[in-house]
């Protein structure tokens, strides 16, 4: 079983996913924290619904934040930390201290469209003005890098003709929503291998 810390920033949509998955028995885990660097997030609120502890980064000093982080993990027994929504960079030594267990979910197929500022609307914008035939999910590996890990499972929606970044923003979500838990359960089962930067699956 996992013990996973959720980190998520706005409304806490794939951590809602996550829980569904484990309430519904597809996903071997349990939520230990739900941690944010915005006070007001959907995400602590739905943490404090469900009873799970709510943690904000935003009073605590950047230079702190490492020591702080990994105090806080520790103390809630957590051993896989999952970032869903997440706009903020890893502290350095949090990264090394889980490094190959955290996960992260990307709107777009990476390699492409990744990197600091592609989030949210800006990679669905992004995706369509280049003339992309398809999009999709990425779920990877966490670096010291945004979005350079490598790659667990990603999963592709195609882009019409007429799309907008809000119709391609939904499609995506709703792959964001499966392929996550799907993802988290690989970790569960010990079937993510991590060799020479990059990961292979067992069946």
């Amino acid at each position: 079983m996992l013990h996973l810390a959720v980190f998520a920033s706005g409304r806490g949509s794939n951590l809602r996913a996550i829980d569904q998955a484990i309430l519904d028995g597809q996903l071997d885990a349990r939520i230990v924290a739900v941690i944010s660097n915005r006070a007001a997030s959907g995400a602590l609120d739905f943490a404090r619904e469900h009873g799970i502890p709510a943690l904000s980064l935003s009073e605590i000093a950047a230079e702190a934040e490492d020591s702080w982080l990994q105090e806080q993990l520790a103390k809630c027994g957590c051993d896989f930390i999952s970032l869903a929504g997440y706009m903020k960079l890893l502290p350095a030594g949090v990264v090394s201290a889980y490094r190959h267990r955290i996960t992260n979910i990307h709107p777009a197929l990476l390699p492409s469209f990744g990197g600091k500022g592609m989030f949210g609307r800006h990679v669905h914008e992004a995706v369509i003005a280049s003339g992309a035939k398809v999009s999709g999910a990425t779920v990877h590996l966490v670096d010291e890098e945004y979005d350079r890990g490598p790659i667990v499972m990603q999963r592709c929606v195609p882009i019409a003709d007429d799309d907008t970044a809000e119709r391609l923003a939904t499609r995506v979500l709703e792959i964001e929503h499966r392929i996550y838990p799907e993802s988290l359960q690989l970790f569960a089962d010990g079937r993510v291998t991590v060799r020479d930067n990059k990961t292979s699956i067992r069946s």
